[in-house]
């Protein structure tokens, strides 16, 4: 793994222990009563499984090698050279060189949405790319706080740690839904056969549903944490968290203003954007939904970057 000057965080390292630790029980779990069910019936559920998890393996591998490019087409974005956009590019070099990585692509999305995002499966192979929304609304120190955010997420190799999370959610989901296509167009080869076989695929589907469930609520807890731990690493990396924080404010102010049809049409990207492209409804991340919200609601993000600045203006010169 290589080594950036981006600040350690050991509270998400705990946290994403903790988190994948459960989610390998989940797995163990899981496949412990897929086994049993493949036991009482025979190889032709076990061949159900198979597929489900190759094609999920499958599914795993082209989001991890193909996700930037996946990312640049559904955002419909272009990559820029230092010539067409000195002044980002100028401020990804300075960042880079403070955290000592590997530089991204730079692409420029032309949408009024402000937001960013940095995706790939390493620094050797990521790309950030920041909207024409965000470069007009946002000042310098307060682009590079988001730019310092994104590249974070790349240092700490986020899109891999999500996709090995993912992988079990996405297996389990596909089983559903071979289980449920298997019952109802299975066929009739036998009145016994065909009434056992109903019964384990039914209860495929209701072990696989709630494996999916709960993969899902921790791999979106584990999403937050990330957001929570690349502010942090961002603002430390500028050293202007203040910054960083009205970075923060205008653009999930900006939301508002954006038409619903466009929010609809990047909401495949909201786990990777900067802030969630959603209309924000009053009381904050108190909602229920939140346990299904990829980011931090927006007043823990500010008390986490306040509490920072006071850290930082406590630190006494030497």
């Amino acid at each position: 793994m290589a080594r950036t000057r981006y600040a350690p965080d050991r509270g998400l390292t705990v946290r994403m222990t903790a988190t994948m630790f459960l989610l390998g029980l989940v797995f163990v779990a899981f496949v412990a009563l897929i086994i049993g069910i493949m036991d009482a019936v025979g190889a032709s559920a076990g061949a159900i499984v198979v597929v489900a998890i190759l094609l999920g393996g499958g599914m795993a591998f082209t989001s991890l090698f193909y996700s930037d490019k996946i990312a640049l087409a559904t955002a419909g974005a272009r990559v820029v050279s230092p010539q067409e956009a000195p002044e980002l590019h100028g401020i990804v070099d300075r960042l880079c060189a403070m955290a000592d990585m590997d530089k991204p692509r730079v692409a420029i999305a032309p949408t009024d949405l402000p937001n960013a995002f940095a995706t790939g499966r390493n620094s050797k192979n990521s790309v950030l790319c920041v909207t024409q929304g965000l470069l007009r609304r946002l000042d310098g120190p307060e682009l590079e706080g988001v730019i310092a955010h994104e590249m974070s997420h790349v240092a700490h190799k986020d899109v891999q740690v999500m996709t090995y999370a993912s992988l079990l959610a996405i297996i389990a989901g596909l089983l559903v839904r071979m289980a449920f296509y298997g019952e109802l167009f299975g066929g009739g080869r036998g009145r016994n056969n065909n009434q056992n076989m109903a019964i384990i695929f039914l209860a495929m589907m209701v072990v696989s549903i709630v494996v999916y469930a709960v993969s899902f609520v921790l791999i979106r807890l584990l999403s937050r944490y990330r957001e929570l731990a690349a502010d942090r690493s961002g603002a430390l990396l500028t050293g202007q968290p203040s910054a960083l924080k009205s970075a923060l404010v205008k653009v999930s102010g900006s939301m508002s203003q954006i038409p619903t049809q466009d929010l609809r049409k990047v909401e495949p990207l909201n786990a990777f954007f900067f802030a969630p492209a959603l209309r924000l409804t009053r009381g904050g991340g108190k909602s229920p939904s939140m346990i299904f919200s990829t980011h931090p609601s927006l007043e823990k993000r500010i008390e986490q970057l306040d509490k920072i600045q006071r850290q930082l203006g406590q630190v006494s010169p030497q």
